[in-house]
């Protein structure tokens, strides 16, 4: 008999949904929610807005009471890895030196920040963001601090921006595109990005690329260098630099891997060992509904994924077919929502308008809907939903 039947490896938004919706779904037996974060879990995006902001609180942010997980009968053990696993014979080891066998289990341990090696990498006052500690360190830190650095001109570099605007700071970002966003979301996108947040008295440094820092007397920040010669003041500096999927217990445990560096799953979100299922941003599965593998690093979209395999695990029998939602805030200058996995597009098909900063862009290959986003245009998003499940060419 095994010692616990359920082990949750990951106590973010995949694995926490996974445990809720097995107790919502009937399920009584025992359930391991391991995590190694300080916090039980909670809902992330606050960390780089409202939370950032001091508009939440840490009691606002949790997903649950602290009650709840004894009251759903969850053993939530925060503060906790797992740092080895026997994918056969299901056995685990803990941090805490505890050893347990499983009858199944999650893997959702989620993904750790990109940290960039360039001289001045270790200098007092460059923060990477993650966690709600790492928001709590960069909020202390900039309360001294007059003039904030963003590199990258994706998410975090574009919502820490704004939030630290909203609290009175001078911010400029620093990114290789040309327009904030316009990797993801294309030039017309990124055009009308970059015309809100300049609006709001941010500066962009479009175009350039990090060589590193310099620092004063006392070791800390003081100067961003580009590589084309130019430099920056900085009394902080944030890096949105992207996040990579932490697959080191997987690999550990031999479980087979996909080519986007995830862990391979099936569209199912079974993985190669009979009886564990993945979810969340390690999760690289057959998408039944796009026709190729997808791994999507969003909050609801692991969400989404924990519910599934909870459901997997006590016998449903089903492919995974949501599309991909994500969304962003600005402050509260603007809400951006997509749906489709990212993708490479031919076409643009836009209604609203771009100019005006109300808009839904259908992003389109080979006739077919691939995307949307849309600015304060949400009822667009369930139409092309039904466009990239049923296949459709888009017409006027």
């Amino acid at each position: 008999m095994a010692d616990v039947d359920v082990l949750i490896v990951g106590a973010g938004p995949a694995g926490s949904a996974a445990a809720e919706t097995l107790r919502a779904e009937g399920f009584t037996g025992s359930i391991l929610l391991a995590g190694r974060e300080l916090d039980a879990p909670y809902e992330r995006p606050l960390a780089s807005k409202a939370y950032l902001q001091g508009r939440a609180s840490r009691d606002d942010a949790l997903l649950h009471p602290a009650s709840f997980w004894e009251e759903q009968d969850i053993d939530l053990r925060t503060r906790t890895s797992v740092m080895k696993l026997d994918a056969q014979a299901k056995v685990a080891q803990l941090s805490t030196k505890d050893e347990l066998s499983c009858d199944q289990a999650l893997l959702a341990t989620g993904a750790n920040v990109r940290r960039l090696r360039v001289d001045g990498a270790a200098l007092e006052g460059i923060h990477y963001l993650r966690t709600l500690g790492n928001a709590d360190a960069i909020r202390a830190d900039a309360e001294g601090a007059a003039h904030v650095v963003l590199i990258g001109g994706s998410y975090i570099g574009c919502e820490v921006a704004a939030s630290l605007t909203t609290l009175g700071k001078r911010c400029t970002i620093v990114a290789m595109e040309d327009a904030p966003l316009s990797a993801h979301f294309g030039s017309a996108a990124g055009g009308s990005f970059a015309k809100l947040l300049a609006s709001k008295g941010i500066e962009l440094v479009m175009g350039e690329v990090l060589a590193g820092f310099e620092g004063s007397d006392d070791e800390r920040v003081s100067r961003v260098l580009l590589e084309s010669g130019r430099s920056l003041e900085a009394d902080l500096v944030v890096m949105g630099t992207g996040a990579v999927p932490d697959v080191m217990l997987a690999r550990s445990a031999g479980l087979e891997l996909g080519e986007s560096g995830g862990v391979k799953c099936d569209s199912a979100l079974r993985t190669s060992a009979a009886g564990i299922w993945a979810a969340g941003d390690i999760c690289e599965y057959d998408s039944v509904v796009h026709g190729r593998r997808l791994r999507v690093e969003h909050w609801e979209v692991a969400r989404a994924q924990g519910a599934f395999a909870a459901r997997a695990m006590l016998g449903a029998e089903e492919d995974y077919r949501e599309i991909p939602y994500f969304w962003s805030d600005l402050a509260d200058w603007a809400t951006l929502e997509y749906v489709g996995p990212a993708a490479s597009w031919d076409a643009e098909v836009v209604r609203g308008s771009v100019d005006d900063g109300e808009f839904t862009i259908f992003y389109v290959s080979g006739g077919a809907v691939v995307g949307a986003l849309t600015v304060g245009r949400s009822g667009d998003l369930d139409e092309a939903r039904e466009l990239m499940v049923s296949g459709a060419p888009l017409t006027a």
